[in-house]
């Protein structure tokens, strides 16, 4: 099997990660923060070490306000859904996947007013399109770090200067960019980080988290036992615990710690930097195929790893399908839960097939995989 799915979920894993999951599934049990036996000290250590090989890779000063959550789409809702209001704005991209997008149409029907930004059709994103849309009753910016469907990287730089000068609170989802792409909180002045644990950062699924300003203050989605102030009914009012009720992912976490460690151990650049050699060969290469088309801004400098197409004449699915069924090329089709950014490109009605190598992917495997492409669009 060649595994070209890696935007999606990244496989494999580094080996470190699955010892780290067994080694605590086998060896250590415990739930952080319920007693003050061994086993919950030692699971709590983990915790804490996640939270601090976090804090270095956002360089987020105090680790205690990166707070776990089931996934992105979990630490998303709590983002929108504790910050916006009835009467508020938001301003967005018209790339955002649906984990931004759902919950902010849920909210636009109970009276929060949301307005995309439009990007060009290779997916970027102008950042004085956004100074225009600013209204008084405007309250954040929120907006991916970079496309599942076309791979673009947003400006996020340029638009936190823009949300910090109109005091707008300015929150990132950064599901395709954690890990691979350097993502400073102070330099771009983000005020909410969302990451997920299953991609960039090398863990497994069921992992992810949020980071809040301190200056920022959510309103809950939850409350529940936190293993803190437990003779309180009241929820804690400290980070994390404020948005960590219930029994935590611990062997996840146990992985994502060593997903991270491997990152600062590999480097963050030279992994960028073989994806970059990897997505520079795709996209020329599959350029070369006759009736083929390539999305997105066509510079692997202004992607991540992720390159969508369609061949004329063909579903996207059978494309799919055929690289698995008679390749082994594991690829993804459809909408890629971003029917915006498919409208802002031009798809809405095709899909696409997408390849998104990742950190494992051998140059060899991409030419297998465009040689597989290549004989299907010839067929």
């Amino acid at each position: 099997m060649i595994y070209m799915d890696n935007a999606a979920t990244s496989f494999p894993k580094p080996e470190e990660v699955y010892k780290a999951i067994d080694h605590f599934n086998r060896n250590l049990g415990g739930s952080p923060g319920r007693g003050s036996h061994r086993a919950t000290l030692r699971a709590g250590a983990i915790m804490l070490e996640c939270r601090e090989l976090l804090a270095r890779l956002f360089n987020i000063s105090d680790a205690a306000q990166i707070a776990f959550t089931a996934n992105i789409t979990d630490a998303i809702n709590i983002g929108l859904k504790g910050i916006l209001k009835p009467g508020d704005h938001v301003i967005t991209s018209s790339m955002e996947h649906n984990a931004v997008a759902r919950p902010l149409y849920a909210l636009s029907q109970q009276g929060v007013e949301w307005t995309p930004v439009p990007c060009a059709a290779d997916g970027s994103l102008n950042p004085d399109h956004i100074t225009p849309l600013i209204k008084p009753n405007t309250r954040m910016i929120c907006m991916l770090h970079a496309s599942n469907l076309t791979g673009t990287i947003l400006p996020i730089e340029e638009v936190g200067r823009i949300a910090r000068r109109h005091g707008l609170i300015f929150m990132i989802d950064s599901a395709q960019t954690a890990g691979v792409v350097p993502i400073d909180v102070q330099d771009a002045n983000i005020d909410i980080l969302t990451f997920t644990g299953h991609k960039g950062l090398l863990g497994p699924q069921g992992t992810g988290g949020i980071y809040v300003d301190p200056r920022v203050e959510l309103r809950l989605l939850k409350e529940g036992g936190t293993g803190s102030a437990s003779e309180l009914l009241e929820q804690p009012a400290v980070m994390p615990d404020r948005l960590e009720s219930g029994t935590p992912n611990t062997p996840g976490i146990a992985g994502l710690a060593a997903g991270i460690a491997f990152i600062f151990k590999t480097g963050m650049e030279n992994i960028r930097r073989h994806e970059l050699e990897l997505t520079d060969i795709l996209i020329r290469e599959l350029r070369n195929i006759p009736g083929l088309t390539v999305y997105g801004p066509g510079d692997a400098r202004r992607m991540t790893a992720v390159v969508s197409f369609n061949i004329n004449g063909l579903d996207c699915g059978e494309i799919s399908l055929r690289l698995d069924q008679e390749y082994g090329i594991i690829t993804r089709s459809g909408m890629h839960c971003a029917p915006l950014a498919h409208q802002t490109i031009g798809t809405a009605a095709t899909g696409a097939c997408r390849i998104s190598p990742g950190c494992f992917t051998g140059s060899s495997d991409i030419h297998t995989v465009v040689e597989a492409i290549r004989q299907i669009a010839s067929s």
